[in-house]
């Protein structure tokens, strides 16, 4: 078969490569936050700036999401990378995972009961504002209330460089560090001038 001949491989989620993130929550009334780990969330609106993530009725951050109506999406850096693998599989309902993971949860700015992940290099605060069911998952949209960051990613003018951050991402299954940087929104009609500046080539 020559290179771009085409096959069908049937109907799956095969959207890919995917953000692997750590959405940690908690409820009005819980004892301790707890983390989970998702693949399907995503940017869905920039004004107001909005995320979703898409979770099974079935896992516990389900409940502790619909009960406060909060949560976080914590970016994962390739040293987060098992701890992530391992909130994925591992059910808050058993055990408090920030603790097994030797993890520090941290009250997550502006949010009143959810905590962020002192280890992730920078953590998204949401409130939700609507829930649809869709089938086996459940899609939370959450409104971005504020984002903390490590300080060793801005640079000396205050412009965050998440390129310094090793963020991982998900592929059919595996986990895949960000390789090296091939161009920027807009590369493809920049001038040469633009192109020297942002790529250094």
């Amino acid at each position: 078969m020559a290179k771009h001949d085409k096959v069908d491989v049937g109907i799956s989620t095969l959207l890919n490569p995917v953000p692997v993130v750590m959405v940690s929550c908690a409820g009005k009334d819980s004892q301790r936050p707890n983390i989970m780990t998702a693949a399907w969330a995503g940017t869905v609106n920039s004004e107001p700036a909005m995320i979703s993530v898409s979770i099974r009725k079935s896992r516990y951050s389900h409940k502790l999401i619909t009960e406060s109506g909060e949560f976080v999406v914590n970016l994962v850096s390739k040293s987060l990378c098992k701890a992530c693998d391992y909130c994925g599989v591992r059910s808050g309902a058993d055990e408090d995972k920030f603790k097994t993971m030797g993890l520090t949860p941290v009250k997550a700015k502006d949010l009143e009961y959810a905590y962020a992940i002192k280890e992730s290099p920078c953590s998204i605060s949401c409130k939700v504002i609507s829930v649809t069911e869709l089938g086996s998952h459940d899609m939370f949209i959450g409104k971005i209330t504020g984002i903390t960051a490590d300080s060793y990613l801005l640079d000396d003018k205050g412009r965050l460089c998440l390129d310094k951050a090793n963020l991982v991402a998900y592929n059919h299954g595996e986990y895949f560090l960000l390789e090296d940087k091939i161009g920027f929104f807009g590369y493809s009609v920049a001038s040469p001038e633009v192109l020297t500046k942002r790529m250094g080539k």
